[in-house]
């Protein structure tokens, strides 16, 4: 299972984070709408899985329900899509670099919260609402106990739960950047997928599926989304940027100049070493 080392895997994010901004803009929505669905699929999942363990079971049906959650990352990152909690990573990393401005930054993150945001309520309206996935008994409790904790936090924990998030779902963008074969990437995604999601924290994708679930079953307003959107938006933001892009930047800039094309194309061995 071939690996490359932290510098070199800086060198093949800032990469990707310009490949990003290169893509066309209709490109950029229809990858962003895939990643939006892949992660509302992984949500649903992780709510038929849990909803019918309750009592002594509820805490082994949180274990279990995040250990299903990652399939929205893993089809994301292998099968191809824009996630914005990856780009608030991956896209900051290339500014860094030079390799882009800040404008194609913004716009970069505007377009992909659109399209995952649609991605993420077509799940929710079609397969949620429609189908009755998220409105039938036990399902329907357990999308209105979800999206309420979400949006019961204040918005100062609101925004730090999202740099949790986001420091976790950024280390597993960057450990699948790492990994040269299929199953290396599955693991490096999977695990702080996972932490994340039995933890609790908060992320800015999964609840443009959860919340809004919970509103078309007649639950919750709008305005109340809006108002956990933009804390969650901006410590996903921070956790992405500050927490992982700046952090590995400054640590490992200074090898960036003698990380030559072959380098970022081809990792290290499959020993992990040089």
């Amino acid at each position: 299972m071939g690996f490359s080392k932290p510098d070199q895997i800086m060198g093949i994010t800032v990469e990707n984070g310009v490949k990003k901004t290169k893509y066309a803009p209709l490109q950029t929505m229809i990858l962003g709408f895939e990643a939006g669905a892949f992660i509302a699929l992984g949500y649903l999942l992780f709510i038929r899985v849990t909803a019918t363990l309750s009592g002594s079971l509820e805490g082994l049906g949180s274990l279990i329900g995040a250990s299903v959650f990652p399939i929205g990352l893993i089809l994301t990152l292998l099968a191809g899509g824009e996630l914005l909690t990856g780009n608030m990573m991956a896209v900051p990393l290339a500014r860094m670099a030079k390799r882009v401005s800040t404008g194609k930054v913004l716009y970069n993150w505007f377009l992909v919260t659109i399209s995952n945001f649609l991605g993420a309520i077509f799940v929710a309206y079609f397969f949620g609402h429609v189908v009755g996935l998220t409105e039938t008994a036990p399902f329907l409790e357990k999308t209105i106990s979800n999206a309420g904790h979400k949006l019961e936090a204040t918005f100062l924990q609101a925004f730090v739960s999202g740099i949790g998030c986001n420091w976790l779902v950024a280390s597993a963008v960057w450990l699948s950047y790492g990994a040269n074969d299929m199953s290396g990437k599955i693991l490096g995604i999977w695990f702080p997928t996972m932490a994340f999601v039995a933890i609790g924290f908060q992320h800015v994708v999964a609840n443009m599926f959860v919340i809004p679930a919970a509103i078309f079953a007649g639950h919750f307003t709008w305005i109340e989304y809006i108002q956990n959107f933009i804390p969650v938006f901006l410590g996903n933001a921070v956790g992405g940027t500050i927490f992982i892009a700046m952090a590995y930047w400054y640590t490992y800039k200074k090898y960036l100049p003698v990380l030559t094309e072959a380098k970022v194309i081809k990792p290290v061995a499959k020993t992990g070493t040089r």
